[in-house]
């Protein structure tokens, strides 16, 4: 076994993006997207054999239930909370509860839409093992957490891991990132920050690699979408596999939890 692990996320959620741009989408239509993006990206992730884990809102998992069961199969399901855009801390458990019930699995992993923040006493009642809402850098206009630890680490009692950032400057690696830093670059600092830190905390959306031009998105947003980026995440699975294992998100963090 590899000493480097891989944690790719999948964030399956209703692309409800274009509401925050006051741009309408029916449901239909949000549900559509995600459609497509996982119809273009499971062909790659099975051809190479890729672990990964779908952090699903119970909202697309009520529509797409053999979908999540079948998923469940060979990766994990954690939770992406009830809806994509309305919260309240009953979704916790609620979305816990019925991602188990379909998936046949059990569900420990949580991560809250946009990296919003969330009682981490919320989080433990609801029952989950980790936390992976935590992103520890800044973006304008959404979070800056600086002053959170880059790795794996306890907060209040619950085990918290962060999206990967550069050891350095903390430069993100998250979906944004790896649609507009040149692949070369954006490998470079994937490659650096798995030297530096053991594993590699990605994350993407399905929705991301569909065609975005007529979705009323910002264009930093859909830079590169569709076939051509499906075509990068399958360059990126290959080198990464070149480096590391692909492994479940819970399963790293249950190996390593007794050393933070």
């Amino acid at each position: 076994m590899k000493d480097r692990f891989i944690l790719l996320g999948f964030d399956l959620e209703e692309f409800d993006m274009p509401l925050e741009y006051n741009r309408p989408i029916s449901f239909e239509d949000q549900l559509r997207y995600t459609d497509e993006g996982m119809s273009a990206i499971m062909p790659v992730l099975n051809l190479h054999n890729t672990i990964v884990t779908f952090f699903t809102t119970a909202q697309y998992a009520l529509q797409r239930k053999l979908l999540i069961k079948t998923l469940a199969k060979t990766n994990e399901i954690a939770s992406h909370t009830f809806y994509h855009t309305a919260f309240e801390e009953s979704h916790l458990l609620q979305s816990r509860l019925v991602l188990e019930e379909i998936s046949e699995s059990k569900v420990e992993g949580l991560r809250m839409p946009r990296m919003r923040k969330v009682s981490l006493d919320a989080v433990k009642h609801a029952g989950y093992f980790y936390d992976s809402s935590v992103h520890p850098t800044i973006l304008p206009g959404r979070y800056n957490n600086l002053d959170k630890p880059r790795t794996l680490y306890r907060e209040e009692g619950l085990i918290r891991l962060p999206a990967s950032v550069s050891p350095t400057f903390r430069i993100p690696l998250f979906w944004l990132a790896f649609k507009n830093f040149p692949l070369a670059i954006y490998k470079s600092i994937a490659k650096q920050t798995l030297a530096k830190d053991g594993y590699l905390c990605l994350y993407y959306h399905p929705w991301e690699f569909t065609n975005l031009i007529h979705s009323g998105i910002p264009k930093y947003t859909r830079t590169i979408d569709g076939a051509a980026f499906t075509e990068m995440l399958e360059q990126l699975i290959v080198f990464l596999k070149r480096e590391g294992e692909f492994v479940k998100t819970v399963d790293f963090v249950r190996a390593n939890s007794t050393r933070i």
